[in-house]
């Protein structure tokens, strides 16, 4: 048992991260607004209240950094503005700069074969990474049923994209852009599994009256791994892209994906903070990190670039009768300091757009709650229990379907469905597949790449 007090491993983390763990006065938010905290040997406040007493050898040997979905609550709902999450982060990043063991080593194999995969491939190779890690761990069978079904579906791309870097040595000065060209980052799985997304995306900006570019060479953003190993890494990667977005003469981005604005944002509000990151970042690249590039998420982009009215002129079959549970997930809101969100816990951006849409968004409990996100591979039956809680809520709420607007909450919401007993079907589509229902582009929602079919549930406005 530890009784010898030491302040070594606050200092650590407030020099790493620049969070003070003394702020802590324990009042408990953080855990019990945590989705994970039955599955924690450790609630997260007392993990902070561990790396107050320097107590190492708890916090280390602890299961519940490795298991934290990073789904934010925690560091949303602090009052002391402490980023729990990012202390979280600290424990894991530690660990393996010190070599040591892992208490949850398949999630420590997750992150190491994403981004050695990023490193070598420039994005994230899904299929690779599902077959390695049942290889690597001995479940050679593991997600099989759910597999096939996604090959079925071409929702798997075979071979991974190869990205070369693409660097330059000094800042150029294009040509100004005309004012419906917007810079695009579609994130690796809108190349992959989300490619519905992708093309139900595209078909509502162009008919919406923008164009999308998407420059060639943009990298992955390192998603959950990268901020979880290795921060400085997590900074650099989105930089990286958001680099060229600038040297194409574009002063705002558009991202779908969540994970992935969030990611952005989290660069570029670290950028800002953080002139030592921004020098060294420069160093790295070979370039100034963009210091004026606007990052909004797709959401976002429709409600105030083009407005609601706009969109409501476009639609063509109005979505009436369909009610629709519309679930953010964590990432478009949480943290606000990073996403600007001005309601996180109850936003209605999604809403606003369904209502426009001519559907009717529902009241519900569980739209921004965490669906488990990324710990889908190394903790699956937690992501079935807390899937299945969001799906049943939707459900006992009088919902139709759900409205996502995240690759992986989506993966977690449509795909294992099929892996949860006794579970009554939930259609599960990108809100983008709904625009191109209502704005008469029913090849652009590309439905067919659902895995829980919709059509029952759309009948009435299809």
């Amino acid at each position: 048992m530890e009784t010898e007090l030491s302040t070594a491993l606050a200092e650590r983390i407030r020099e790493a991260t620049g969070e003070n763990v003394y702020l802590c006065y324990h009042c408990v938010k953080c855990t019990s607004g945590c989705p994970l905290m039955e599955y924690f040997d450790l609630a997260p406040n007392q993990v902070m209240r561990a790396a107050q007493l320097g107590f190492e050898d708890t916090i280390f040997g602890s299961r519940t950094p490795w298991i934290c979905a990073s789904c934010e609550t925690c560091t949303t709902r602090c009052p002391q503005g402490i980023d729990v999450a990012r202390v979280m982060d600290f424990v894991v990043s530690e660990a393996g700069q010190r070599g040591i063991e892992p208490k949850v080593p398949k999630a420590a194999l997750f992150h190491k074969v994403f981004l050695r995969d990023v490193n070598v491939l420039g994005r994230a190779y899904e299929l690779g990474l599902i077959v390695e890690m049942n290889l690597r761990t001995g479940q050679l069978f593991n997600d099989m049923d759910m597999g096939l079904e996604m090959l079925k579906r071409r929702k798997v791309r075979l071979l991974p994209e190869v990205v070369l870097r693409r660097r330059r040595k000094e800042r150029l000065t294009p040509a100004a852009r005309p004012p419906n060209e917007v810079g695009y980052f579609p994130g690796c799985s809108l190349h992959s599994m989300a490619e519905e997304f992708d093309h139900s995306t595209r078909a509502v900006m162009k008919a919406l009256g923008l164009i999308p570019i998407e420059p060639a060479g943009w990298m992955c953003c390192g998603s959950t791994p990268a901020h979880r190993v290795d921060h400085h890494l997590a900074m650099r990667l989105p930089v990286e892209s958001m680099v060229l977005f600038e040297q194409e003469g574009l002063d705002e981005v558009i991202l779908p994906c969540a994970a992935c604005f969030n990611r952005f944002r989290a660069a570029r509000r670290e950028l800002q903070r953080d002139p030592k990151l921004r020098d060294e970042l420069r160093r790295e690249i070979g370039v100034e990190p963009p210091e004026r590039l606007e990052v909004l998420s797709l959401l976002s982009a429709i409600q105030e670039r083009i407005g609601l009215e706009a969109v409501a002129e476009k639609v063509e079959h109005p979505l009436e009768g369909l009610k629709v549970a519309c679930y953010y997930g964590c990432l478009l809101t949480r943290p606000p300091s990073v996403t600007g969100a001005e309601d996180p816990e109850y936003p209605m951006t999604m809403d606003h757009l369904m209502k426009a849409l001519g559907a009717t968004p529902i009241d519900w409990d569980y739209k921004v709650s965490c669906c488990g996100a990324s710990l889908s591979l190394t903790q699956k039956e937690i992501v079935l229990d807390l899937s299945r809680a969001i799906l049943e809520n939707a459900r006992a709420r009088g919902a139709d379907l759900l409205a996502v607007a995240c690759p992986l909450c989506h993966a977690n919401l449509d795909g294992r469905q099929m892996q949860m007993e006794d579970m009554q079907p939930m259609p599960a589509l990108y809100f983008t597949q709904l625009m191109a229902l209502a704005m008469g582009m029913p090849e652009a929602a590309a439905l067919k790449r659902n895995m829980v079919d919709p059509r029952q549930a759309l009948a009435g406005v299809m």
